[in-house]
């Protein structure tokens, strides 16, 4: 029997982020600003955009009461203030992120290995057993329609898949520093395998890059344990979905928006970039 159309969204941000030090000594990754938000909530509001009702953020141990403070702190004090001050219209973001969806903030389990698929396995307890939900890495980005809406219409024309991940055409000038789709089939665009970070072109399956977008069922969890790490020991998400994969098919989707990673620096400013030309 198929899996219910995902009411639920898992977003992860349980790294040590190591490459924005010394800000994320202080601060998770996805709270770094773009504008006046951070990035988190770009990524909570593209859920919320996609019809999803109920979010669990995976964060560090650190990481967790900054995002319980930012997104269910009412600020009364602040409130007080502007009100005295005849202020209260710059409170209206804040009422915003109070009611963008019920947000559960967990920690990674420690009893995991590291990689990107621990903190999915971690949020396995909150979610349904016949429900299908969405996974997002929160150091990506998607500018214009949000990929949740874009596998939840997939999801919708085909209950019966495994896994939707999303994907985006690149140059193969980068086609080294991300993960390469090979299709299984490429009329019903189903997924064989990934190829991770291709040494060069030729040995690319393709030009379709995957990221941090996937529409997941409970069977994930079935290879999503900590006996199938992979590269560096480390539990890898499109490992899970590969394995997927070969019981059943994992469509492929391409992206209706424009994806931008956020995960370092040099491409956070590229995001930075981006979000001023749509501002402008």
């Amino acid at each position: 029997m198929p899996y219910k159309k995902p009411t639920k969204a898992v977003i992860t941000d349980a790294g040590f982020a190591s490459r924005f030090l010394p800000i994320t000594k202080t601060i998770p990754k996805a709270m770094i600003p773009l504008g006046a938000k951070p990035i988190m909530q770009y990524v909570v509001e593209e859920c919320v955009a996609g019809g999803i009702t109920d979010i669990i953020i995976v964060a560090t141990h650190e990481g967790r009461p900054i995002y319980e403070d930012y997104f269910s702190n009412p600020c009364e004090k602040i409130y007080a203030q502007l009100e005295s001050q005849g202020k209260l219209d710059r409170f209206e973001s804040v009422r915003q992120v109070l009611s963008l969806a019920n947000i559960t903030v967990i920690e990674q389990d420690p009893a995991l290995p590291y990689g990107n698929g621990s903190p999915i396995a971690s949020a396995k307890p909150y979610l349904a057993d016949d429900e299908a939900f969405i996974a997002l890495y929160s150091d990506d980005l998607i500018f214009g329609e949000g990929d949740v809406k874009t596998l939840i219409d997939a999801f919708e024309k085909h209950p019966e898949a495994k896994a939707i991940i999303t994907a985006q055409e690149m140059p193969k000038e980068v086609w080294n520093k991300y993960g390469m789709i090979a299709l299984k089939n490429k009329k019903k665009q189903t997924l064989s395998h990934i190829v991770e970070k291709p040494a060069k072109p030729e040995l690319s399956p393709s030009n379709l890059t995957s990221y941090g977008r996937y529409l997941l069922t409970p069977e994930v969890f079935a290879h999503l344990i900590p006996t199938n790490t992979g590269l560096d020991d480390e539990l890898w998400t499109v490992d899970a979905i590969t394995k997927l994969a070969k019981s059943g098919d994992v469509l492929v989707v391409k992206s209706r928006g424009k994806w931008l990673t956020t995960g370092d620096p040099k491409n956070y400013y590229k995001a930075y970039e981006e979000f001023n030309k749509m501002e402008a």
